[in-house]
């Protein structure tokens, strides 16, 4: 108050001053200039909010404009949860376009499947996350997003791959191991979620580009810079959907558009250099792993076809992989293990499935023994473990809400007109906690819902939409589950975990990945064999 009242008096006597040389016409014109500068944002965002609020043409229900999802940026996920409590179709608006919030399977359905075709990414979407995913897959649509599903399906359907990358699962999960256990010899404060995410990262670096980073020995000062500028952009291109100024700064180059343009100067030199590198070893025929990655086999296509594969194309693709491969699977775990540690005896009831189905006796204790008894046939019999994983996703999925942009006027099943520029967005995060889908026990951590029989039943992509559902469905759900189950199964045989603060309820950062603010810290406690 005393800042505004020292303002005020300032403007106050600036303006008695400057009057005595100044016609009053001049001031006058001047005052209106400036209350104009004033005014005008103002009118840009709630006129079209007043006049969305007053339309009556069954439109979704007005809940707010784009001022009251920046106030709740920080908590964005939970607010509209509440707001999907009372209304299951609502809107926010902006001053170019409705943003529309959806949380019924039907319109799910109807958005990813029956009507796939209006509900594009459309330009507003690749306009905001195009400096990041340029044509990568999750931003990709029409010829592009074809011509790169056609081809990354191919890739994760080969048994190569699959038993590629199941090799670097265990072989990086067991690095993993040796890392948290010595950390429980000394009693030391394990940050799960910092060492997930380099375990995962190196992981997908394998299989995708078929380099070892090793950044989980904190060794490589160049693979560590290039993620916290791969986390970092995700979050400042995430507030862009909140941010009205954010094409004036990146005009600039001020404030977080600054420091993102430097961090994608960074993310592009990292993955240039992979490609060049990998290049060079394809020319002099010093493949690792008969071309098993799947870059090298991107860059096989691209000999066939340089002018639609191009280096930056190659590099859209790769970006798309590694959020792919290391924030789903490093994020879905860490809250995983979050909630294990809120229940007890779910973990302990994870541990006993995985001692039974790799048939480990009280006497295993080598990490190599283990890794050689967690088979394909092991993984399969974990039905639980596969449950808890899957009930994690429910209540904190990876990607917690999905926008698209309509092509065209529609009306949703629900009855609610849909105009051509609206975003549509299924909202995975509080589908998750909605009593009318899931039952009173809705936002209660239950494996036991999934299973029947103690077998493992699957819902509708379109109820539980962790993976999106229709011509989107996730390519790499079954790659993603086999590398989560590889890492659970390794850390619960081997360890229990606690918190080292039990009362601390864990929240977010606001991003297109649901990655845990603060990290999560972690006793590790050897388990007894």
């Amino acid at each position: 108050m005393n800042i505004l009242f020292m303002v005020s008096s300032s403007t106050i006597f600036f303006f008695l001053l400057t009057g005595f040389y100044f016609s009053t016409l001049f001031m006058l014109t001047f005052i209106g200039f400036i209350v104009l500068l004033a005014v005008a944002p103002l009118a840009f965002v709630f006129v079209p909010y007043f006049k969305e609020l007053m339309s009556n043409d069954h439109r979704p229900p007005v809940v707010g404009s784009i001022f009251s999802m920046l106030i709740h940026i920080n908590d964005l996920f939970d607010h509209i949860t509440s707001i999907a409590k009372i209304h299951h179709t609502f809107r926010f608006v902006k001053p170019t376009h409705s943003e529309v919030y959806v949380a019924d399977p039907i319109n799910v359905e109807h958005i990813l499947k029956t009507n796939f075709q209006n509900y594009t990414k459309g330009d507003y979407h690749k306009g905001v996350m195009g400096d990041l995913f340029g044509k990568g897959i999750f931003a990709a649509d029409g010829d592009v997003w074809r011509h790169q599903r056609k081809l990354a399906s191919h890739e994760f359907s080969t048994k190569v791959l699959r038993d590629f990358s199941t090799v670097v699962f265990r072989s990086n999960t067991a690095k993993l191991v040796k890392k948290v256990s010595e950390a429980a010899v000394n009693k030391e404060i394990i940050s799960l979620q910092d060492l997930l995410m380099k375990s995962t990262l190196d992981s997908i670096f394998k299989v995708g580009f078929g380099f070892d980073l090793d950044t989980l020995s904190g060794s490589d000062e160049v693979s560590n810079q290039f993620m916290t500028a791969f986390d970092d952009s995700n979050r400042i291109i995430f507030w862009r959907y909140v941010d009205v100024l954010w094409r004036i700064k990146r005009y600039f180059n001020i404030g977080s558009e600054a420091t993102l343009k430097k961090n994608i100067r960074v993310i592009d030199n990292f993955v240039y250099e992979l490609i060049e590198h990998k290049r060079e070893q394809m020319k002099n025929g010093k493949l690792d792993g008969d071309k098993e990655d799947i870059l090298s086999r991107f860059l096989i296509e691209s000999e066939k076809n340089p002018t639609k594969l191009s280096d930056e194309y190659l590099r859209d693709i790769s970006l798309s992989f590694i959020i792919a491969g290391k924030d789903t699977s490093a994020n879905t775990l860490t809250w995983f293990f979050y909630m294990l540690c809120k229940h007890s005896q779910i973990q302990e009831k994870v541990a006993l499935e995985v001692k039974e189905a790799t048939g480990s006796s009280d006497y295993t204790n080598s990490i190599d023994e283990f890794s050689l008894q967690l088979t394909e046939s092991a993984l399969d019999k974990m039905h639980y473990l596969h449950a808890a994983l899957t009930e994690t996703l429910r209540l904190y999925p990876a990607v917690p809400l999905d926008g698209k942009s309509s092509e065209e006027d529609d009306v949703l099943p629900d009855g609610f007109k849909i105009k051509k520029g609206d975003g549509v967005n299924y909202m995975a995060y509080p589908m998750g906690r909605m009593t009318y889908i899931w039952g009173e026990d809705a936002e209660e951590f239950r494996p036991e819902r999934w299973l029947h029989d103690g077998v493992f039943q699957p819902e509708s992509p379109f109820k539980f939409t962790a993976f999106q559902g229709g011509p989107r469905m996730c390519l790499g759900k079954e790659f993603a589950y086999r590398q989560m189950k590889i890492m659970a199964a390794f850390l619960v045989f081997f360890f229990k975990f606690r918190l080292v603060d039990e009362s601390r309820e864990a929240t977010y950062r606001t991003m297109f990945t649901l990655h845990m603010d603060e990290g999560l810290h972690l006793y590790a406690l050897p388990r007894s064999k």
